[in-house]
């Protein structure tokens, strides 16, 4: 009997090694929402610098298509972890697909409206404005309805020849990405004609790496560790922009993206800017519950979430 328990104790115990050790080598394939960009310079970082491999976590960085956004990735099983938006990942658990967030990069709405010939988005009732096709606008649609503003939302996919040929009024834009593309366009940029999310009551977080619930249960000690490596690039990103910048510029380089170094080294100051939190004055890489319930309420009073969605729905329940 004796001999017996030894021998189930042992296949036990093998069984757990064999466990673990399948996890390690498992590979995370991991995609951001976007193309090949500064504003995922804290993992190309992290898997140029070796921090994946130091973390014993073996990562794969997989953009996505036109065709194949990150998300529909992540609910094919095609990748393991994506970013996404905080207004994004509240939709997404809202249609009753549980994500964990595993690490907060952004502190900061990055979102402005810049309008045309100077006029001020809130005077500019019915107007057109562009909107990304792939989602992210989802505080300025709240602003929109709550203000009486009635804008005819546009969708562009990934530029803003739209409003420069001035087939817009006004457009949406992230202050690290085409706001510059705007500036590099030759559009003049004033107090009156861009009007700055964070700077009226709208300061929701944005970009976070989520997983699916399910995966992440099983694979916990992997996403800590694929977490931990990737706030490890990102703080190395700060200490050294110049180096961090080349290592983009290669990862957009592989990738074919259209873009120049100076427009990447403004996204970069830009990303990183947002990453501190305006109280703490701290990059602190969490997730911030008061703005996980403003996001919430927000949505659910202009009627884009069917119920609040908890802060404790986001996180790890460790």
């Amino acid at each position: 009997m004796k001999k017996l328990l030894h021998i189930l104790l042992y296949a036990a115990v093998l069984a757990v090694a064999q466990s673990a050790r399948a996890q390690k080598d498992e590979t995370i394939v991991f995609t951001p929402q976007w193309t090949a960009q500064a504003q995922f310079a804290g993992y190309y970082v992290a898997e140029a610098k070796g921090f994946y491999r130091e973390a014993g976590v073996k990562v794969r960085i997989e953009h996505p298509s036109a065709t194949q956004p990150a998300m529909t990735r992540l609910r094919r099983n095609e990748c393991q972890a994506t970013t996404l938006q905080l207004c994004q990942a509240l939709e997404i658990i809202d249609e009753g697909i549980p994500l964990v967030n595993i690490l907060q990069t952004s502190m900061n709405n990055a979102m402005v409206i810049v309008s045309a010939r100077d006029k001020d988005p809130l005077t500019q009732k019915g107007a057109k404005v562009g909107i990304w096709s792939v989602g992210f606008g989802q505080l300025a649609i709240c602003m929109s309805i709550k203000d009486h503003l009635d804008y005819e939302w546009v969708r562009f996919a990934q530029n803003v020849n739209l409003f420069v040929a001035g087939a817009l009024d006004a457009t949406l834009a992230m202050s690290y990405n085409e706001y510059y593309q705007l500036v590099q366009a030759g559009i003049r940029m004033t107090d009156k004609n861009v009007y700055r999310f964070c700077d009226h009551g709208y300061n929701v977080q944005e970009d976070g790496v989520y997983m699916s619930r399910d995966y992440y249960a099983t694979h916990k000690e992997q996403a800590r560790r694929f977490a931990r490596a990737s706030r490890k690039g990102w703080e190395w990103a700060a200490a050294h922009p110049k180096e961090a910048l080349d290592i983009v510029m290669e990862y957009v380089d592989k990738n074919h993206i259209a873009t120049n170094r100076v427009m990447q080294k403004l996204m970069l100051e830009d990303v990183l800017r947002l990453q501190v939190d305006r109280e703490s004055k701290k990059r602190e890489f969490r997730l911030r519950p008061d703005m996980v319930r403003q996001a919430s309420r927000l949505m659910v009073e202009n009627q884009m979430l069917g119920r609040e969605v908890a802060y404790e729905e986001l996180v790890s329940k460790e």
